[in-house]
């Protein structure tokens, strides 16, 4: 954790709101002025897609299981490490995976590769990470210490299920079975190292629908944001003005002493007013180090 250079971390799987993220914590650097450093969370993978397919095959023969949740296919050092010296120095290395022929296109590469590391080393006023695993633990390896802010969003296992499903159906042609392969091959990784995480999270939004999900595997659309609540837990409420929040955001209600529940189309919203001032202190106190 550093005062000089701090660290904010968002982490949630895939499908847990990564858009309206990304806007919320746009706004509020655009308001503020900083300038952020972005880190994607897949450039820590340990292999690139071609490789993973190869890796996986190589894991099923040996009666092992190989996912992108686990520790065996990503650097959790490396990602620690990212965070302690930019903490330290406010410079750090950087790539980035290229997912689309889109995104390669620039880099003369690939889909699916990483570009070569490159050393960060104009000045910036935060690291901003999105990804899987912003706060993961494995053995001695803890991300979440390096970090000032964490912040946890997520959609309840269910939706989280029905929203891969679709995507990978949909955007990738997978089948169903493949489809229902994949999570459970990942589910050990998931228990292990996702979940965990949410319990050490600052704040944690986590979506959850208000109609059927029991049987994810038969839903035939995914719930939309109006049929779903956002349920907010703050790790240390004190210092909270719950009162303010409550008379912003319109149906808004307190579940529990540290927990505020909003409609889910006022994510975004939620998510700047209670994230601006938190991020505001960081660069205070950052100005004044």
């Amino acid at each position: 954790m550093s005062a000089k250079h701090p660290v904010i971390a968002v982490t949630g799987s895939s499908g847990a709101g990564t858009t309206t993220v990304k806007n919320a914590f746009e706004h509020i650097f655009f308001r503020e002025e900083i300038n952020p450093l972005i880190i994607e969370g897949d450039s820590y993978h340990r292999y690139d897609r071609a490789e993973m397919k190869v890796a996986i095959d190589k894991f099923t023969k040996d009666g092992k299981q190989l996912s992108h949740f686990g520790p065996e296919a990503n650097h959790f050092d490396v990602l620690a490490e990212t965070f302690k010296t930019y903490g330290e120095t406010g410079h750090c290395k950087r790539r980035y995976y290229l997912h689309s022929e889109e995104e390669a296109a620039p880099y003369n590469q690939k889909p699916g590769e990483f570009t070569p590391w490159e050393e960060i080393e104009y000045d910036t006023d935060v690291l901003f990470y999105e990804g899987l695993h912003g706060g993961v633990v494995d053995g001695d390896v803890d991300v979440s210490a390096h970090t000032d802010l964490l912040v946890g969003v997520v959609p309840i296992v269910n939706l989280e299920w029905i929203q891969k499903i679709h995507r990978d159906n949909s955007q990738r042609g997978y089948s169903a079975e493949a489809i229902v392969d994949t999570i459970l091959r990942r589910m050990d990784d998931y228990v292990h190292y996702i979940t965990p995480q949410f319990s050490c999270t600052d704040i944690n939004f986590q979506r959850v629908p208000t109609v059927d999900t029991s049987n994810p595997f038969i839903a035939r659309d995914i719930p939309t944001p109006d049929e779903s609540f956002i349920v907010i837990r703050f790790r240390h409420p004190k210092g909270v003005d719950f009162p303010y929040l409550l008379n912003m955001i319109p149906n808004s209600f307190m579940s529990r002493r540290n927990t505020l529940v909003v409609p889910g189309g006022k994510m975004g919203f939620a998510m700047e007013l209670i994230l601006s001032p938190r991020i505001h202190e960081l660069i205070e106190a950052k100005r004044k180090a």
